[in-house]
């Protein structure tokens, strides 16, 4: 049954407010989006995430104003099915993973998604990362049954031309999260990769993150991953994506990607660095998956959740808000140290669309 609606104005959170809406099933209208902007308007990379949201359910109603500035959405079912899309090279592909991650697991069956375009850039997570880090943390939920995602072609910026393949079965609840132990680093791994480009680029990259890390763990391997030919792309580029796994299971990442004049060498440190300070910040979860956590959290069955996170993102203290908006669940947050315990019940949630076996 639907509840009543909410609104909402500017175009901050638009993705996370839209899968919120879907998966609790309210209607929900943002206005003014960029309506100061010499460009006003939803931009190119919204309005194919809209079209991403159309494939995935069935009888969703979306309405954008003439100049673009307003977009509202009437919920439907999450279906699932295949679903194929030309992302825009201004967004990576990850932006439109972190949507399919959430809806995915509580569709009428199967999902198989195809992304065309950028497969890593500096503002999203990067398919590498999506794929050894936030489809790794739906095994604490009892998701990750099944669940893949395959790097057919790489895409580097700006002309992109990379293709990932979205593998996920349907689930009818959510496990509840007890998990407040963050354990120690035990390794790192990593995956450094390059298209159009010498090979080269990516044992220099893999040589400046070991001068930062190996100082301080000995268990530290980064694959080395390049592309030739049909599968490079259109672009030119390399980058480098880093995980450290704890003896509990937390996973924390970083990553760089190259821009215009940037050395193998400078990637490989700032991404050890970036890693070292994601550590350094503590929690179960880390800063990029903070989100992730909360919200499984909140379609959890009515029972205790608890977990530890490092200092909050201003994106993760927006989600809190929006939680309680749509769910009408709220957490309890207790300082430690230096993370935070959050604690909630979960609301419930039940995926109806899948049949019981």
């Amino acid at each position: 049954m639907k509840r009543e609606g909410l609104q909402f104005s500017g175009h901050a959170f638009l993705k996370q407010r839209l899968v919120l809406a879907i998966l609790s099933q309210r209607t929900v209208r943002i206005d003014g989006i960029r309506v100061a902007d010499t460009d006003p308007g939803l931009r190119d990379y919204e309005v194919a995430l809209l079209r991403l949201l159309e494939q995935a359910t069935d009888g969703t109603r979306i309405v954008i104003s003439p100049t673009g500035t307003s977009v509202s959405l009437r919920p439907g079912m999450i279906t699932g099915g295949r679903i194929e899309l030309d992302c825009p090279v201004s967004r990576s592909v990850g932006y439109y993973l972190e949507a399919l991650a959430a809806l995915a697991p509580f569709g009428k069956q199967q999902t198989t998604a195809t992304l065309r375009g950028v497969t890593s850039d500096n503002v999203d997570l990067s398919a590498d990362l999506v794929r050894t880090a936030t489809l790794v943390n739906l095994r604490h939920f009892g998701l990750a049954d099944g669940v893949e995602l395959r790097i057919t072609k790489r895409g580097s910026r700006p002309r992109g031309g990379g293709e990932v393949r979205f593998i996920c079965p349907p689930v009818r609840t959510v496990r509840p999260l007890q998990f407040i132990d963050t354990g120690r680093i035990r390794r790192i791994r990593g995956i450094a990769h390059a298209t159009r480009v010498a090979p080269q680029m990516t044992n220099r990259m893999v040589e400046a993150a070991r001068g930062e890390l190996n100082r301080y763990i000995p268990d530290i391997y980064i694959y080395t991953d390049v592309y030739k030919g049909a599968e490079a792309g259109l672009s030119p580029g390399f980058g480098l994506s880093l995980v450290a796994e704890s003896t509990t299971g937390v996973v924390m990442t970083a990553e760089m990607t190259a821009s215009a004049g940037d050395t193998p060498e400078d990637i490989g440190r700032e991404a050890a660095r970036l890693l070292l300070a994601e550590i350094a910040r503590g929690g179960c979860f880390d800063s990029a998956h903070q989100g992730q956590a909360l919200l499984l959290m909140t379609l959890g069955p009515e029972h205790a959740a608890k977990t530890r996170l490092g200092a909050l993102t201003p994106r993760t203290v927006q989600l809190l808000r929006d939680l309680r908006e749509f769910f009408n669940v709220t957490f309890k947050i207790e300082p430690d140290a230096k993370s935070v315990l959050l604690t909630c019940l979960g609301s419930g949630f039940v995926n109806v669309g899948k049949k019981t076996t």
